[in-house]
């Protein structure tokens, strides 16, 4: 945490290195995400509805309680280990303090937004598959532009060293 506070990281190879390497390993945690979105359903809304709801023309059932249970309870886990680590990370940036704070809300509200538009199609109302398209492409951009700004960051700060 030092690193982060004293500014230290940007004379430290080792863990601008890790931090490097960690992003890559997000960045293909972000590819396999939207192919998984993609192998599943795409971003018509009659897709999301097949998965969510079930196809008779697929011959496919609904989602049910205890998936959509599964499901969102590694996620809740991993997606906020995964966010927290990124806003983490996006302090070092040298971001304004209030673009740091949207963008913070919006990758945690598109998280939670992506968890909770499943429930919303099969429980609550079909309609809220508008919902998980633009919650799906918001965590999906969020994401990206949080790995690309601290990448840009330890890419300017390793200039500043040299």
């Amino acid at each position: 945490m030092r690193f982060f506070v004293t500014g230290e990281q940007n004379r430290q190879l080792l863990m601008n290195t890790l931090i490097l390497m960690f992003l890559v390993y997000v960045a293909l945690l972000w590819v396999s995400n939207g192919l998984m979105y993609f192998h599943k359903m795409n971003l018509g809304v009659d897709s999301v509805l097949a998965y969510y709801l079930g196809s008779e023309q697929e011959f496919t059932q609904p989602r049910s309680y205890q998936s959509l249970l599964e499901v969102t309870h590694f996620h809740l886990f991993a997606m906020g280990m995964l966010v927290l680590t990124l806003t983490h990370l996006m302090l070092m940036t040298h971001l304004p303090t209030l673009v740091k704070v949207w963008l913070s809300v919006i990758i945690y509200a598109s998280a939670i937004a992506d968890e909770a538009a499943g429930w919303l199609v099969l429980f609550v109302h079909p309609g809220f598959a508008y919902f998980k398209i633009a919650a799906f492409l918001l965590l999906e951009t969020s994401l990206a532009v949080l790995i690309i700004v601290v990448i840009i960051s330890l890419v300017q700060a390793r200039r500043r060293i040299n």
